[in-house]
């Protein structure tokens, strides 16, 4: 009988001092959304001290600085294929209160408008094609795109 090892379910990432990355919390209000942040240093083996790129201070005198354990902090996505237009479905991130929100184009309309609607606050908001991106998530220290690994198991196991 052959040996089975075990594998480690994640991954640990290491982040250096000064890297760019996206920090999201489990705070209500906050859920699903990603915030751009910079590692100001590691604070010992599971958090980080970050700095918000857009996040200030309650005094607004400077970037809010933060703990973070690592199940929140993942690596800034790359730049994106940009979309001409978006799709009914299209899974996005939505820039809004200086985060991106993550959320499904609910509804197209005319003059690159775009009703998104968050899974996590049930609401609908009207967007700009420019405040939009395609949604990514980092899932085994790869970025992956839902709507087209959906679209490829469908293609996969469907016969269409």
């Amino acid at each position: 009988m052959k040996e089975v090892k075990p594998v480690e379910a994640v991954t640990e990432l290491k982040f250096s001092k000064g890297t760019l990355v996206e920090v999201s919390s489990d705070e209500e209000g906050f859920k699903g959304a990603w915030f751009a942040a910079t590692i100001v240093e590691a604070m010992g083996k599971d958090k980080y001290l970050i700095e918000y790129q857009s996040l200030r201070t309650e005094d607004d005198s400077d970037f809010l600085r933060e703990e973070i354990d690592t199940l929140h902090v993942r690596p800034y996505p790359p730049e994106t294929i940009v979309v001409d237009r978006f799709k009914l479905l299209d899974q996005v991130d939505a820039s809004y209160n200086d985060g991106w929100w993550a959320g499904v184009i609910a509804k197209v309309l005319a003059d690159s408008k775009h009703i998104v609607y968050f899974r996590d606050s049930r609401e609908e908001m009207m967007f700009q094609h420019s405040e939009l991106r395609l949604h990514q998530d980092w899932i085994n220290s790869e970025w992956m795109f839902p709507s087209l690994v959906w679209h490829g198991y469908l293609n996969k196991c469907c016969y269409c």
